[in-house]
C-alpha cells in the first residue's frame, strides 16, 4: 500500500497494453489479474472500479462542457454504482458534491471547481483526471503517462502532486519521462517486447547492464 511501482520501456514494450489489461479495457491472453488477492480476469472494468482500481487515461478523457466539479461529481457517483442522471435528489447532490470537493482539494483545483474542463489548462486538465481517479477510493491508481504534453512548469506541478499523494493508494506507474520515474518510483520494471527484464529500486535500475542496453543508454549511468 502507498507505493509507486512505474514500468518504462521502448515504444512497443507493450507498457498500455499492460495498464489496458489490469484495468478490463483489454482481455489479457493469458495469465490472471489478482486484485487484493481477488482473481477479476473476468471482470468488466466498472466490477474492478468498485473492488478499487481506478485509471487516468494517457489521452485526456474529460467532459469538456461540464464543469470541473461535475466531472467528478460524475465519477463518484458512478463509484457508488449509481447510473448518470442530470436530475439528482438534492441529498445525493450534496454528498456528491463534497465527495468531489474534497478530491479537487487533494489535487490544488478547488478554486477551479465551477469552471468548464474544457477552458482548464494542459497540466489542469491531468489534474482533473487525477480527481476523477481519486474520488472512485481506489486501492490502485493505474497512470498512463500523467506527464504527456505537460511543460516544464507543469510537470514540476504534476511531479509534487504525485509526491503529495504517495500513501493514500498504490500507484502503478507509465511513464516517459525518466526524471520524474527516477524521482517518484519506489520501484522500477523495465519492459521489453512484453516480457519484464528488469525490476528493482531505481539505484538498482540504472546499473542494470540489461536495461542500460535496451532502454536508458549510457547517459541514464
Amino acid at each position: 500500500p502507498g507505493e509507486i511501482h512505474a514500468v518504462i520501456g521502448p515504444n512497443g514494450a507493450g507498457k498500455t497494453t499492460l495498464i489496458g489489461e489490469i484495468s478490463g479495457f483489454i482481455r489479457p491472453d493469458a495469465g490472471r489479474v489478482v486484485l487484493n488477492g481477488e482473481d477479476v480476469t473476468g471482470f468488466a472494468m466498472h466490477a474492478r472500479v468498485r473492488r478499487g482500481l481506478a485509471r487516468s487515461f494517457q489521452i485526456t478523457n474529460l467532459l469538456p462542457d461540464f464543469s470541473v466539479l461535475e466531472n467528478v461529481a460524475i465519477a463518484a457517483q458512478a463509484r457508488d454504482g449509481s447510473s448518470f442522471r442530470f436530475f439528482r435528489p438534492a441529498w445525493l447532490e450534496r454528498r456528491l458534491n463534497a465527495k468531489a470537493l474534497d478530491a479537487l482539494q487533494l489535487v490544488g483545483l478547488a478554486h477551479r471547481a465551477g469552471t468548464p474542463a474544457a477552458a482548464l489548462s494542459h497540466g489542469e486538465k491531468r489534474s482533473l483526471e487525477l480527481a476523477v481517479a481519486l474520488v472512485q477510493e481506489p486501492a490502485l491508481l493505474l497512470l498512463d503517462e500523467p506527464m504527456a504534453g505537460a511543460g516544464r512548469e507543469e510537470s514540476a506541478q504534476l511531479l509534487n502532486l504525485l509526491r503529495d499523494l504517495k500513501g493514500r493508494c498504490a500507484i502503478l506507474l507509465v511513464e516517459h519521462d525518466m526524471e520524474a520515474v527516477f524521482a517518484l518510483a519506489d520501484r522500477i520494471s523495465v519492459l521489453v517486447y512484453g516480457r519484464v527484464i528488469a525490476t528493482g529500486r531505481p539505484d538498482e535500475i540504472r546499473k542494470d547492464e540489461k536495461v542500460r542496453e535496451a532502454y536508458l543508454g549510457e547517459e541514464a549511468a
